[in-house]
């Protein structure tokens, strides 16, 4: 295997009507790697950040708060934003953030399918079992057999490429 390179597989049960441009059974899926997920993640940090700051300071100014409040304001709707953020855009037709979509992924279950928002909920909040580990719930990804993160195992998700037609 050429380094840099996620393995192909194939769906292990037939799929019924997958929401994204999957591969039907028995043709090449990919697992995204480390990089491509990594990324994915940085870029939707970027964007929750800067959102959350102006409307937390929008919502600030507004409300008359201290200088005192904001840090706990920016914690509180952060936290807020980024689980609804995350949880209704791969629940989507789009099945990823705008992160994964940049990078061209998706999120399904285990059998390529979309996820539903209590399953995308779970697996949000799943990764903080994930950093509660010392990451070694994201660390992990590269050596599981479907390069899956340990929240991904927990809600029963697949993080795929999407292949070019």
């Amino acid at each position: 295997m050429r380094r840099g390179k996620t393995p192909a597989a194939t769906l292990e049960t037939p799929v019924s009507a997958p929401l994204y441009d999957a591969p039907a059974t028995g043709q090449e899926i990919r697992y995204a790697g480390f990089g491509w997920r990594f990324l994915a993640v940085f870029l939707d940090w970027i964007l929750i950040s800067i959102v959350s700051i102006l409307f937390v300071l929008t919502l600030g100014v507004a409300a008359g708060a201290g200088e005192d409040d904001i840090p706990a304001l920016v914690v509180v709707i952060g936290v807020g934003m980024s689980w609804l953020y995350e949880a209704l855009l791969v629940s989507s037709s789009y099945q990823a953030t705008l992160g994964k979509k940049a990078v061209g992924i998706v999120v399904t279950d285990l059998q390529g399918r979309r996820i539903s928002f209590l399953r995308a909920t779970g697996r949000h909040f799943g990764k903080i079992v994930s950093e509660m580990l010392l990451l070694i719930g994201y660390l992990i990804q590269p050596f599981t057999p479907k390069r899956q993160t340990l929240h991904d195992i927990m809600a029963g998700c697949l993080v795929l490429r999407k292949v070019p037609r």
